[in-house]
């Protein structure tokens, strides 16, 4: 299916599920204290078997700075920088993966993109990686590599990558009471991987959330994280596309969604090569999104 945000096509299919090119919040100054998802059930497809929920995993993350809660004590939303007289920007990268993709991944389907790492590496780009618990147990030599390097973060994408609101471009949909349990599963398997850098940072699969999520999640003390420019990676072919999209669409303190998953993101490498110098030559400074926060 073609999906627009802010009048913008990204091409997606519900067979991959690599959705994060998703429904963009509200324009403003990037902290909302409410989602524009949909309204979610409460019934629906429930996660893989999760911890009971209790002391929040963010406790044992990275002290990484965060948004105060929103009205009613919702999770927070952050999508770009407030102030906009520097020109930084964050480059993220989505690692989807499904807690059903398993046997593709068996079958010699990559969803990982260590060549993408590599040119983040050469090119020296503080980088936050959203990685699902899913991604991290198939990749998890990977995902320690990435959370011990100084240059990148790894944030929590979920585990399952399945939505937290419907509809969602055809994913699974998880139960308000496992909501919270995907969020926190999804920083044990970070954590079992050996990744340090991790941050309290959460993603919404497909960008899809309202207030009933914001509301399932608050007791992880996350910060969800959407982002203001979509790169169109998603499925692209043609990366001088996906860098010509970025590049006119960027602004000061821009917080860049991208993808790290090699089958259905695959000239996401090249398109950074494009991208950064470009961006450079501009004035731009590249940061983590833990660093943009600070403002």
């Amino acid at each position: 299916m073609i999906t627009y945000v802010r009048g913008v096509a990204v091409s997606a299919f519900a067979g991959a599920l690599l959705v994060g090119c998703a429904d963009t919040p509200g324009a403003g100054n990037g902290i909302t204290g409410s989602g524009r998802g949909t309204t979610a059930s409460s019934s629906g497809t429930a996660a893989a078997a999760a911890p009971k929920p209790g002391k929040p995993l963010t406790d044992k993350v990275n002290k990484a700075p965060t948004v105060a809660p929103g009205p009613g004590g919702l999770t927070p939303v952050f999508e770009r920088a407030s102030s906009t007289d520097r020109r930084t920007v964050a480059l993220t990268f989505d690692a989807d993966m499904t807690a059903d993709q398993g046997p593709r991944a068996a079958h010699g389907e990559h969803f990982d993109n260590p060549a993408l790492i590599d040119a983040l590496r050469r090119l020296r780009v503080p980088s936050t990686v959203f990685m699902t618990g899913r991604w991290a147990e198939e990749y998890p030599a990977q995902a320690k590599e990435i959370g011990n390097d100084p240059l990148f973060e790894i944030a929590n994408h979920s585990y399952s990558h399945y939505a937290f609101a419907s509809p969602c471009y055809g994913l699974p949909l998880v139960g308000s009471d496992g909501m919270r349990g995907d969020v926190d599963r999804a920083f044990s398997a970070f954590k079992r991987a050996g990744a340090r850098n991790v941050v309290p940072y959460f993603r919404f699969p497909g960008g899809c959330y309202n207030d009933a999520a914001l509301r399932a999640i608050a007791p992880s003390k996350v910060t969800a994280v959407q982002w203001d420019v979509v790169s169109g990676d998603a499925f692209a072919t043609d990366a001088d596309a996906v860098a010509e999209q970025v590049l006119t669409r960027v602004g000061p303190g821009s917080l860049v969604v991208m993808h790290c998953t090699r089958s259905a993101a695959p000239v996401t490498e090249q398109a950074v090569r494009r991208i950064v110098p470009e961006l450079r030559r501009r004035g731009y400074r590249f940061v983590k999104v833990s660093e943009l926060m600070r403002g």
